[in-house]
């Protein structure tokens, strides 16, 4: 699985030095220095669209049932039309999502990004992990995905990488295993 780094061009800085137009910047003032993310899996976009049609589907399925048994047959055809637009949407919310997250492990931490408007950068040091499992419903799993949670002993910490193929999702629930008893030996 190839990773992928989040860079842009900018003709300056904040500290007033000029750039050669050609360099990049990342684009994650917030990000560790050095962090290259991998991506998840595109099938991951197939999912999140199938669950997204579901839901929209019955949404549209209510309201063609609606405008048949009610006279006010335009509240119904309303209900459609917002179903098909929620599904157009969500085509172009899901894809976008999608392509947000990724993670990097680390040296010392397991460090997982996500969101397109209200971004989410989580770093998980190795030493504070508790137990990680990997989950998988039907359509994932249909998919051949899991999802990797990582548990710690606050409550607050959500530190989950959906999407990824089942293979490397147990292998990556191994690898941090392995270095979260490695790390929390000497605490």
């Amino acid at each position: 699985m190839a990773g992928r780094t989040l860079t842009r061009a900018r003709p300056d800085d904040s500290a007033g030095r000029s750039l050669r137009l050609g360099q990049v910047e990342s684009l994650e003032p917030f990000a560790p220095p050095g962090t290259t993310w991998t991506a998840v899996s595109p099938k991951l976009r197939t999912v999140r669209l199938i669950s997204a049609a579901i839901q929209l589907g019955f949404l549209a399925l209510v309201g063609t049932v609606f405008a048949v048994l009610v006279p006010w047959w335009t509240i119904g055809a309303g209900i459609v039309v917002v179903a098909l637009l929620g599904m157009g949407l969500a085509a172009w919310l899901v894809t976008r999502q999608v392509a947000a997250i990724g993670y990097d492990v680390g040296a010392d931490a397991l460090t997982i990004t996500n969101g397109l408007l209200f971004r989410q950068l989580v770093v998980v040091p190795y030493a504070r992990m508790q137990y990680v499992d990997v989950q998988a419903g039907p359509l994932l799993r249909r998919f051949g995905l899991a999802t990797v949670q990582l548990h710690t002993a606050s409550a607050a910490t959500d530190a989950r990488i959906p999407g990824l193929p089942a293979q490397v999702a147990a292998d990556l629930r191994d690898q941090l295993a392995r270095l979260g008893e490695t790390k929390s030996v000497g605490l």
